[in-house]
């Protein structure tokens, strides 16, 4: 167990950010010699730049997406049981004391989109361990998860070059 870890973080808003402040957060726990394990709930592919730096260090990272966008209105089931398969993985993690460090990329949204039943994160919570960080990222956090957290970080968008009309650029927004 690693000492003085067991808080849980939420990383929420509609602000650029959200999964790099938690990679930042990886990179940090690793440089301790702490194991982190990453889930990406709704990502598929390994061109990011931050999946490809975090592999480069040991840090496990495994992604549960379509590679397209969640229709808000009707959500697949292929999106729902990959979903489920994040939840069983990230449980999993947590039975197995695979890691002091477990972030749950997109889980918000996740949860926000109707994927994966508020009860289901909230086990997740329950059942890490006292020595286990847990940090849960994505925009629509829900107010009952918000409540359990010890820390709340909502990133907000003022201005973004995507706005007017930029493409993404490698290094920067993936």
């Amino acid at each position: 167990m690693a000492a003085g870890f067991g808080k849980i973080h939420v990383i929420t808003g509609a602000g650029k950010g959200k999964t790099t402040a938690a990679f930042g957060m990886a990179l940090r726990a690793v440089g301790h010699g702490y194991r982190v394990c990453i889930v990406q709930f709704l990502k598929t592919g390994d061109t990011t730049g931050e999946v490809l730096a975090a592999r480069r260090v040991g840090i496990e990272v495994r992604q549960f997406g379509t590679g397209r966008f969640v229709d808000p209105a009707h959500p697949s089931e292929e999106d729902r049981r990959l979903a489920a398969e994040a939840m069983s993985y990230a449980r999993g993690q947590l039975d197995r004391r695979a890691c002091d460090m477990l972030i749950l990329d997109e889980v918000n949204m996740a949860l926000s989109l109707g994927l994966i039943e508020r009860s289901q994160l909230e086990d997740i919570i329950r059942c890490r361990g006292s020595g286990v960080e847990l940090v849960l990222t994505g925009r629509n956090a829900d107010r009952s998860i918000i409540d359990l957290a010890d820390y709340v970080s909502v990133i907000e968008n003022v201005k973004h070059p995507l706005d007017g009309g930029l493409a993404a650029r490698k290094g920067i927004e993936w």
